[in-house]
This record gives structure tokens, sequence and C-alpha cells, in this order.
């Protein structure tokens, strides 16, 4: 794609004035997005415009060509927001490069968090391609409530404890984390009063608590519904918002009824939300909870579902077994093709990837090939979404998530005068994902372009090397 690309100085192009609407000028540019197709899903904009940015920040927004010292020909590629990932464990370079090549300008740590929110943050600073945030990890603070001791996770904390435990988040939500994120799953000795105090101190703080739910599974007790109930209770109860994470694995084949139960506490008023990414297998460590006595009849799998992520190899009971005992990385292929795809189509259900760091070149797609797979396979080839839902679900619903009480977020997501200039440039005949569960390290095709604050780390559909201009996310 290197013919689109033209460096030109300013008399290489010809000045017009913009629209009144547009805050085009004849001044020049840093960088000018030529012809493009851009969608903007907060005004609804679909249509060819140049994009003026200077200084990282959209400047112009122009039915005629505009001046600027690099001029970019996006002809015939759609120019949308910079998708936003509310759910991207551990963003080390490597895996942010994979994201970046998918069309991520912004990916956050929301479900499991950090349990040192400057210390997080400071291991990023210099060395990040994409934006980069976290929330205070409920997890993390129990674990040094409790001692520190690992088999903690399936004690009952003492009111003590708990106190303990709304100091230490507190701390971290004063240091600028970005809510609160909880894996009650992977922690069952957490009791409801423990997660309701957590809600309250949320709602107190105005912060939004981003769950992994207590339960994944058809069988009563213990089901989805009954851990989608917990969450909307405490959101009742206490005033507090809560992000419910990856529908599709934790929702299993009651995902139907579990969206029919977020979008009726959405229409009375309870700040209630949820994700889903387009794949059919999860991926955990094989010592979860989820995998305790019992996990086939409430998650609908068997041993032969469970893939060793190393090797790919399918397990036994035997092996089952064995892998329980000594830990490690597992995708369980247990997610059914017609619950997740009931959840994309959702209009109130965002994407998200739920990816996890890569080892040894070794993971699960979805941190790979989450965004491409969307707007190739669902939007392009099953119509199951048209474009523009599509983008919103990637841009404009996740910065709308945070940006109540994350000012940054309210210039990300959307195309316009004075907006964030994290942007992706895509050709919408070619996008697709490449990643697969034998070679999940695959970069997505078709992501042409993609600007996180106005610098380039993809240009004609390749990383630039030593680009680091993401940022810090932060509450305050």
């Amino acid at each position: 794609m290197q013919f689109r690309t033209l460096i030109a100085v300013a008399t290489a192009v010809v000045s017009a004035l913009a629209s009144p609407l547009s805050g085009a000028t004849a001044q020049s540019h840093d960088l000018v997005l030529a012809g493009g197709r851009v969608m903007d899903p907060e005004s609804g904009l679909d249509a060819v415009r140049y994009v003026g940015i200077r200084d990282g920040t959209i400047e112009a927004i122009s039915e005629s060509p505009l001046q600027g010292e690099t001029v970019i020909d996006v002809s015939g590629l759609v120019v949308a927001p910079g998708f936003i990932d509310l759910h991207a464990h551990g963003q080390n370079v490597y895996s942010s490069r994979l994201q970046a090549r998918d069309g991520v300008t912004t990916a956050l740590e929301l479900e499991g968090g950090t349990g040192d929110i400057e210390e997080w943050y400071a291991s990023r600073a210099g060395r990040a391609v994409i934006h980069y945030g976290a929330t205070a990890s409920h997890g993390a603070a129990r674990r040094l409530a409790m001692g520190g001791q690992e088999e903690a996770v399936r004690l009952a904390a003492d009111l003590e404890q708990v106190t303990v435990m709304e100091d230490r988040i507190r701390e971290e939500l004063g240091r600028g984390a970005l809510g609160i994120g909880y894996g009650i799953q992977y922690t069952p000795g957490a009791r409801r009063e423990e997660i309701h105090r957590m809600f309250e101190l949320a709602a107190a703080e105005g912060v939004t608590n981003f769950v992994h739910i207590r339960y994944a599974g058809l069988v009563e007790p213990g089901s989805s519904i009954e851990g989608v109930h917990e969450m909307i209770a405490n959101a009742a109860s206490t005033g507090a918002g809560v992000h419910i994470v990856h529908i599709g694995s934790s929702g299993l084949g009651q995902v139907p009824t579990l969206l029919a139960m977020i979008q009726g506490a959405q229409e009375r008023g309870l700040d209630v939300t949820t994700e889903v990414y387009p794949y059919t297998a999860a991926s955990t460590d094989i010592r979860a909870a989820i995998f305790d006595p019992g996990w086939r009849e409430r998650l609908g799998g068997d041993y032969s579902d469970i893939e060793w992520d190393a090797t790919g190899e399918r397990l036994t009971e035997e092996t089952f077994n064995e892998r329980r005992e000594t830990g490690g990385r597992i995708i369980a292929h247990i997610i059914p093709q017609e619950m997740f795809e009931f959840a994309l189509a959702h209009p109130s259900v965002m994407v998200a990837s739920d990816g996890v760091p890569f080892v040894d070149g070794q993971g699960h797609p979805r941190g790979a090939g989450t965004f491409a797979r969307v707007l190739g396979r669902y939007v392009r080839e099953e119509g199951l979404l048209t474009l523009m839902d599509a983008i919103r679900k990637m841009t404009l619903m996740p910065a709308q998530r945070l940006e109540g009480y994350v000012p940054q977020m309210a210039a990300k997501g959307r195309i316009r005068v004075g907006a964030d200039a994290d942007l992706t440039i895509f050709d919408p005949a070619t996008v697709i994902d490449n990643a697969t569960f034998e070679a999940p390290g695959q970069p997505s095709s078709g992501i042409e372009h993609v600007i996180v604050g106005g610098t380039f780390v993809v240009r004609d559909a390749a990383l630039v090397e030593g680009a680091f201009p993401g940022q810090p996310i932060r509450r305050n």
C-alpha cells in the first residue's frame, strides 16, 4: 500500500476553505488524511472527508483538500476512531504491537487490575506503543489483607480484613486507578457481603466496578444468571456502576437471558454494561476455581474441549488431572457460536478482547485478532452488524463507559475537532484476522494505518519501529 503515501510540502496540495462546521482553516497541518471515508459514531458522519491533525489533536474535518506537511492518501479506506479495548491483560510491548496491528489505540486492564498502580504505570512509561491504564485490583487487595497466602482466595475474610481491602483500594483510586477490577470466580472465598462493601466504596468514589462474575455455568445454584443477579442487586442497592466482562464465556447458553436482565436494568436507570469477544473459546489457568469438581456439568463441556495452550494438545481426564496439579494456561472450547453472535449483535454490548500476554508466541488469538475479526467476519462476510454499529462498539461505547470520571476518555472514541488524534484507517474490503488457535500471534490484515496521539505506530500496514507514543490513562 506504499503508493498511497505522499509526503509533501504544503505546495503539493491545493488549499481550499472548509465548510463552516469543520473547524478548518487555510493553515498547514502536521498531518492530513486525504479523501478517506470518515466514520464517526458520535455524530453519525459517514462521508469522504479530509482530516487535519496538529500536535496530536484533530484540528480540521473538511469536505475540501487541506494543506499539510505530510499528506496521506487514504481514499478507499475507512477512517475510524482508534479502537478502545477495555479488557487487555498484561500490555507488554509484544502484545501491544499485535493489538496496534489490530487497530487498537487504547488498551486498558480493567477486569484484573493491578495491586500497585504507581509501579504498574511507571513500568510502562516511555515504552508504550498504545495508551494504557488499569483498575485497582480487588484480588490483590484481598491477598494483601489476608497475609499474601495464595490459598486465601478460597477463604472467607472477616470484617477487619475487608476493611484493609477497602483502605488499600481507596489508596489506589487516589493514585489514579480507573475503577475497581474483580475476578470473583477466581476468589470463591469472597462472600457477597465483601463484594457489596466494595460496591459501596466504588459508589462513594464515583468509579465503576469491572467484574468477572461469581459463576459461569448452567446449573442452579451457581448459574450465570445468579452471578448477574448479584451484580444488578449491588448496582441497585449502592448506586455504583458495574461492567460485566466477557458475557459470552460467562454466560454460555444463558446469554439471551443475561442480556435481557442487563437491558432491563438499564431501562430502569441502573448503570450496568457488558462486553463480548468474538470467539468460541475461553482462556485461563487450569487451576482456577472455574475447573473445580463438577465443572463439566456447570460448563456443559468435557475434557476433550480443553486445549493445553503451550502445545495445542487436547486433554483427557488423566492429563487434565495431571495439569491441574502443576498449573498452566489452557484454552477451553466451550462457548456456543450462536451465543457469542447473539451478544455481538446486541446493541448494548461492547467489543473487548480479554487478550492475555503471549508467552513464546503462544496464547489466545483474541489478543491479536479481535477487532479485525469483527470487521471482516461479522460485518463484511456475515452481515451480523453494520459497519457503523461495529465501530461504535469498539470506540464510542468504551469511551463513554469511562468518561464520566476519566476526563481523558471524553476526547477519545470519536472523530471531531478537538478530539485526540487516535485513529484507525482500514480497508473494509480486506480487513480480517489471521490469528488462529494454532498460530495465535499472526497480525491482522487490512489495518493500513494506526495513529496514536498524532503519531504513526502502523503505517502502510507495517509497524513503525521505535514508535512509543502511548500515554497513561488515569482517573486524575
